[in-house]
């Protein structure tokens, strides 16, 4: 009887000894699942990207063409509902006033109305996604290859601001000046640079993140430009990358001011369609 009882316990002890192993072996098996992960998760891209223009049409506006409109198609522009419409689908180039940065320091506002006019911007919206399962943090950017031809728009059509407002997001020059880009929310810290105090994240069950664009041409000028991103990850990635499109080719993002000396030039809004080509009366045609 007594050694039937002994095999029990020993044949008890030896099972125990089992489980004991097989639960000391979870802790190891979970970290080397959780590397396979990670090493997978770094080995996707941190992100991809996307530019899309400002959609609808915005309280002031300018629109640039590449010809001079027919007496007929002025006739068509001054009586249409939507000018901003009729004009884009001749193949009209939209631009928005500037934010105006009431609350930006003196400095940069100064900077702002030094020409004497209404600044013109080329906006779009920025979209950062990413399909990581970790966070991944855009903390900091850079123009880069910028190259600046002068404008061969011919027509210009202008509806000019009545006082000017604050759109979330950023603004910068071309090429940006110092601490740029600046914030433009009407908050806080506008005109003050963006990355000082923010930046994008993505990734981590958060899959996007996008700014509104609002980029500066300088006057009479049609710039292509790409930019250069400093993020950083949860694989200890910390470094500069150049956004590229859909088709895995460097970024490269088109951006206009008004041409300096358009043969056709048109104001309305707060006055009926001025012809300012013809040299009219009145100052509006000069600050438009």
């Amino acid at each position: 009887m007594a050694s039937l009882v002994t095999g029990l316990v020993v044949g008890a002890v030896s099972m125990g000894s089992e489980t004991v192993r097989d639960y000391l072996s979870i802790p190891s098996f979970v970290a080397k699942e959780n590397d396979s992960q990670k090493k997978d998760d770094a080995s996707q891209p941190p992100f991809t990207v996307s530019v899309q223009p400002e959609r609808g049409e915005p309280d002031s506006w300018t629109m640039v063409l590449d010809r001079e409109l027919t007496a007929d198609e002025t006739q068509k522009m001054q009586g249409s509902p939507s000018p901003f419409s009729y004009l884009r689908d001749l193949g009209g180039h939209p631009l928005e006033s500037a934010s105006l940065l009431e609350n930006a320091p003196e400095r940069y506002r100064e900077q702002q109305i030094a020409s004497g006019r209404l600044e013109n911007v080329d906006t779009f919206k920025l979209s950062f996604l990413s399909t990581r399962a970790y966070p991944v943090m855009i903390d900091d950017w850079k123009v880069v290859d910028l190259d600046c031809v002068k404008s061969t728009r011919k027509t210009v059509v202008s509806r000019p601001s009545q006082g000017g407002a604050a759109y979330e997001g950023v603004s910068l020059h071309l090429p940006p000046r110092a601490d740029e880009p600046v914030l433009t929310d009407d908050t806080e810290g506008q005109g003050k640079p963006y990355f000082d105090s923010r930046y994008i994240e993505v990734g981590g069950g958060q899959s996007s993140g996008a700014l509104r664009v609002e980029a500066i041409a300088p006057p009479g000028q049609v710039c292509e430009w790409g930019i250069e991103v400093h993020y950083t990850d949860a694989h200890h990635q910390d470094e500069y990358v150049a956004l590229k499109d859909g088709n895995g080719k460097p970024l490269r993002i088109h951006t206009e001011s008004v041409p300096e000396n358009p043969r056709q030039k048109w104001v309305f809004g707060s006055v009926p369609w001025t012809p300012c080509h013809l040299n009219p009366q009145g100052d509006l045609c000069d600050s438009a």
